[in-house]
């Protein structure tokens, strides 16, 4: 357990704490998980937001660096005793020289996960396969529903304390192209958690020497059905070759993939929707394709591109598809 946090807080780029929960899991260690339960007055991080703390391991944030470091000293107290542990910082907190910038009041509830406790493997299990769970907690009770339908990404409840926060599949990034333009979409996408695929049809036989990124040589149709793309399944088809970017359209539009965006001219977009009808396509599925793709901020450098598809891709998750 670290006894103070790190100087720089990398361990806060990890918004899910499955990886982390999953690593001290294979390594037998108890984790404190804190969970975000009330936020009032505006915090810069929502209820749901989490923070994972075990031997060696740390990840996530919940106040942008006012309360880390205190949060982890509770943590370590509740690995040692097991007990949970509900804290306030702000108004009506017992620590008045701890105070948020921003002047918000959040409440945080800690608790103590065994590396056996049958919730974590179930909620692991459901990521690995792809499928959402709501976690739901007391600190000393928790559960794992899989949710019929829409459920907010967090429920709590003053009385009974509780908290209910909705594990979503991971994001995932399938990109179809070989430029720069494409290869920095898909090192952006691994930079920003997505679990992220590059797909370049009959491409050399050595990936780039780009990190977390998983590399295909298959056709497009071939590499996408692999991938079985869901609603959490983003494709981005930037390839510069009509015949190469109709293959992988063919295959993306049908699918449930919740996001597919093609590269190219605006004016030639009308052309590329012809093409798609002509192979049978709806037009329930082309609606849904976003051409040209990214939002329109002007840059065309491989970084800026990149920078605009990511954003879009990250505001249709997240409902905000309105276009710059």
């Amino acid at each position: 357990m670290l006894s103070s946090l790190p100087d720089w807080p990398l361990f806060g780029y990890a918004d899910d704490m499955r990886p982390a929960l999953a690593d001290a899991r294979a390594r037998g260690l108890p984790a404190a998980l804190v969970t975000l339960h009330t936020v009032e007055g505006g915090g810069p991080r929502p209820p749901g937001a989490q923070m994972l703390f075990a031997e060696g391991i740390v990840s996530g944030f919940l106040s942008g660096g006012c309360v880390e470091g205190d949060v982890a000293l509770h943590a370590a107290e509740t690995l040692a005793d097991g007990r949970p542990r509900r804290l306030v910082y702000g108004e009506g907190g017992p620590w008045p020289d701890i105070r948020l910038l921003c002047g918000a009041r959040i409440e945080l509830l800690v608790e103590r996960l065994a590396p056996d406790d049958p919730a974590v493997g179930r909620l692991l299990e459901l990521a690995t396969a792809r499928r959402p769970a709501l976690w739901r907690t007391d600190g000393e009770r928790r559960d794992l529903i899989e949710p019929n339908g829409e459920a907010p990404a967090c429920a709590i409840s003053a009385e009974p304390f509780e908290v209910r926060r909705l594990y979503l599949p991971v994001p995932r990034l399938a990109v179809v192209g070989a430029d720069p333009i494409a290869l920095a979409i898909a090192q952006l996408g691994a930079q920003a958690g997505f679990e992220t695929h590059l797909i370049r049809p009959k491409g050399p036989a050595e990936a780039p020497a780009i990190g977390d990124v998983a590399y295909s040589r298959s056709e497009s149709a071939e590499a996408l059905a692999a991938l079985n793309p869901d609603p959490w399944t983003a494709v981005a088809v930037a390839t510069h070759d009509w015949d190469t970017d109709q293959a992988a359209l063919l295959a993306a539009l049908p699918s449930a993939a919740g996001y597919v965006g093609v590269l190219g001219a605006r004016r030639r977009l009308p052309e590329r929707l012809a093409r798609l009808r002509a192979a049978g396509v709806g037009e329930a599925a082309l609606t849904r394709l976003k051409g040209p793709i990214g939002l329109d901020l002007g840059g065309k450098a491989p970084w800026e591109v990149a920078v605009a598809v990511i954003a879009e891709i990250i505001g249709e998750r997240e409902g905000h598809a309105a276009r710059a």
